[in-house]
């Protein structure tokens, strides 16, 4: 005989409104507690939660959030992300401006960001949601949801900052990256990273950290450093500004070290704060570093005085991730580049960056799975 539990997941299919808004609002605690309840007859519990996203916005709140909480598992993850039906109804609601549960929502595809299918928002068309964007593409929706929606400014409901996490994975992959960094027909040519890359300082720790690992992610694309390095007015992303601004703090910089830096890291405010969060610091060193694998790269960075922020960062955080970054960063900017030929040379400076490679699905904070409790 089914036990309780096992009854009340029944439940979730239940003709009745107020059954099925009971039942869900108790299985929001055993879906972290007993996740495997969901798997039971072939995933039945998990088509029924698929349902309850068109239910009234109570019930269908605790569904995303259970839905959130299983989706670790990899059998879930798979029928969530493969499951075309599903997918385009969780795009139809994150995208719409009056939805109550935009940003559970967006958890969730967070998440769904961990299988390899979901590249598929990459090329998906469907239809466009005016005002919010102007391009038929999944991703480009999702970004404009993402940028226009900061702080509730276009849903009042939601921030969407869990969205950062869903472009962070998607830019792992060779097509992510490409996608982030080419020009977008559909959308006056922007290059879609220059929308991010403002988010570096953002009040929201969700957001910087998604935010960073992005850039950090397309930064693994060597070919496209000049794009990173070079201005917005120039068609690049004129990231350097974004990836330095978050190192520093409020303290003061001789005449020496402060001539050539950017304008932007000149003009800091008295009360000028340092990032805070010490992986997210960890992460824009990386970015850094791989920006030095090309000499063009490590020139550029030499040129806008990269070295004395650092230093300052190196004084100013103890914290061992930190100061590690920070040296293998130096090493690099202080060597001297006699002898060295080609954009990628195959001494000490490819070795570091490898190093960053094979720590990247270890170290990141976007590759953890979100859970609501």
């Amino acid at each position: 005989m089914p036990t309780e539990l096992e009854e009340l997941v029944e439940f979730l299919h239940h003709g009745n409104t107020q059954i099925r808004q009971i039942a869900a609002e108790e299985l929001v605690g055993y879906s972290t507690a007993e996740p495997w309840l969901f798997k039971r007859n072939q995933l039945e519990p998990v088509k029924d939660l698929k349902l309850l996203i068109k239910d009234y916005a109570p019930i269908a709140k605790n569904a995303l959030t259970i839905l959130v909480n299983i989706s670790e598992d990899q059998e879930v993850l798979k029928s969530l992300a493969e499951d075309e039906t599903y997918l385009e109804t969780l795009l139809k609601r994150v995208t719409d401006q009056t939805e109550q549960n935009a940003n559970e929502q967006g958890m969730l595809l967070a998440n769904l960001g961990k299988s390899s299918s979901i590249k598929n928002l990459l090329t998906l068309k469907r239809e466009v949601p005016k005002p919010l964007s102007t391009s038929p593409i999944a991703i480009d929706q999702l970004l404009d949801c993402f940028v226009k929606g900061s702080g509730g400014s276009y849903n009042q409901h939601a921030d969407y900052d869990y969205l950062s996490y869903l472009f962070a994975d998607l830019a792992k992959d060779e097509a992510g990256r490409q996608h982030f960094l080419a020009p977008r027909r559909e959308d006056a040519n922007i290059v879609p990273l220059t929308k991010l890359v403002v988010f570096t300082e953002h009040k929201s720790t969700i957001r910087r950290r998604g935010v960073a690992n992005t850039i950090k992610n397309t930064a693994f694309n060597v070919h496209d450093h000049a794009r990173l390095l070079a201005e917005q007015s120039d068609d690049g992303v004129g990231a350097l500004p974004y990836l330095l601004l978050p190192l520093m703090g409020d303290e003061e910089y001789s005449d020496e070290d402060t001539e050539g830096m950017l304008d932007a890291c000149q003009l800091l405010p008295p009360d000028k704060q340092r990032e805070r969060e010490v992986d997210i610091l960890a992460t824009h060193l990386d970015t850094l570093l791989l920006l030095t694998t090309s000499r063009a790269g490590r020139e550029r960075l030499r040129g806008v005085k990269c070295y004395p922020i650092v230093r300052e960062l190196h004084l100013q955080v103890e914290a061992e991730g930190v100061r590690e970054g920070c040296d293998r960063l130096v090493q690099v900017l202080m060597r001297d580049e006699e002898g060295e030929e080609g954009e990628a040379e195959a001494g000490a400076v490819v070795p570091r960056v490898q190093e960053v490679v094979e720590e990247e699905e270890d170290d990141d904070e976007d590759d953890q799975i979100v859970e609501v409790l």
